[in-house]
């Protein structure tokens, strides 16, 4: 008999994650061994329950879960990652493979597709949606550096170039340079309409 596969779920909507527990749980071979609701637990559950497979919400309070992925990637490389998406944004797709996921799926898949790809990331396969991988292909790359989606990320708020500057510890200059940039490489007409259009493709 084949040894049971544990699992770390971390969705911070409860009823979905224990939803998805109960669907998991009816798999002989796979028991949901910890349940997180927080981004900034998963490591610290992985790590106490000696987890062989992580399912990653990327929507989460205290970090990503895409953030999660790469943490859980350098500290437990040997946790197979699953990230979870409501939206199916191309970029979330490369941000997960970038950050170690082994799988990328949408949350609305057959609980019987859920469960394979646990088994398949297991014997070393990597399982992506195809729609989701269709569309990053046809998107392309993300344009914006990691400055330019630091510093969009942080004039989502709609705060001024000068407590950009406070908060990022950078001079109002280089704030409006990198604003400026972005603005560019997107093809809007002001930062706004950049915060929106790099979060529809999953680029921040």
């Amino acid at each position: 008999m084949s040894r049971t596969i544990k699992v770390l779920l971390a969705e911070d909507q409860s009823m979905v994650r224990e939803a998805l527990a109960a669907l998991l749980g009816l798999e002989e071979d796979i028991e949901v061994v910890a349940q997180v609701a927080r981004g900034d637990e998963v490591l610290a559950a992985a790590r106490a329950h000696d987890v062989d497979v992580a399912l990653l919400d990327i929507e989460m309070p205290g970090a990503t879960g895409i953030e999660a992925a790469a943490r859980l990637h350098r500290e437990l490389p040997g946790v197979k990652l699953v990230v979870l998406t409501t939206f199916g944004r191309p970029g979330y797709l490369r941000s997960a493979m970038e950050a170690g996921a082994d799988a990328f799926l949408v949350k609305d898949a057959p609980a019987a597709r859920l469960a394979d790809a646990v088994r398949r990331v297991l014997t070393g396969e990597r399982v992506i949606d195809p729609t989701l991988a269709a569309a990053a292909l046809a998107e392309g790359a993300n344009p914006l550096t990691d400055r330019e989606r630091e510093v969009l990320r942080a004039a989502a708020d709609g705060a001024t170039n000068a407590e950009l500057a406070e908060t990022l510890h950078l001079s109002q200059g280089t704030v409006r340079n990198y604003l400026s940039t972005a603005i560019q490489k997107l093809s809007v007409r002001n930062r706004r309409e950049a915060v929106r259009i790099a979060r529809e493709k999953g680029w921040l």
